[in-house]
């Protein structure tokens, strides 16, 4: 009578065992392993297109000579233009016809450029003076830096969490060859 108990309990277990390797290997499968890289790779894309925004905004809202909130809206436009614009190029590369690109781009970039700017910007109106600077001062450019340096470190971990889960640059990565 134990050997029947025994001989039970092993195929129970044989059972089980067997049962959370398939789990594994499928979870495996779906889910591929997300790197500090690849989330910094899709940052530095957004840093990139957010940073062209940012300075063309301000160029262009000082040389015409507009207050801080027309400058900021400008910069903020601006940057998710050029965000949106550097994943939509690439996605028409691989072939893709607009519309389908561009969906790609704002599933992709939104979550990334509003995080970037959000920071980016709520810094800048932190930092004494840093509005008030101008093209000219060191006080602008360092503020910047250190802004986008700072909107950096914070978006990074939000494109590692939506790749993860197969949103954001996840959904870019399946039309490059």
């Amino acid at each position: 009578m134990q050997h029947e108990a025994h001989a039970e309990h092993h195929e129970a277990h044989a059972d089980h065992t067997e049962h959370g390797h398939q789990h594994d290997a499928h979870a495996h499968h779906h889910a591929p392993a997300v790197t500090w890289s690849m989330a910094v790779q899709a940052t530095l894309h957004c840093l990139t297109g957010c940073a062209i925004g940012e300075v063309l905004g301000m160029v262009i809202g000082t040389a015409f000579g507009w207050g801080n909130l027309p400058t900021m809206v400008l910069a903020i436009v601006l940057a998710f233009f050029f965000g949106y614009s550097l994943t939509l190029r690439g996605v028409l590369r691989a072939g893709v016809d607009f519309r389908t690109a561009f969906r790609v781009a704002l599933a992709a970039d939104t979550l990334s450029i509003a995080v970037m700017e959000l920071i980016d910007n709520g810094v800048i109106l932190v930092w004494p003076s840093a509005m008030e600077a101008t093209l000219s001062d060191a006080l602008f450019w360092i503020s910047l830096a250190i802004s986008l340096a700072i909107a950096f470190v914070v978006t990074a971990p939000v494109n590692k969490w939506t790749i993860g889960r197969g949103k954001g640059h996840a959904v870019v990565h399946q039309y490059h060859h």
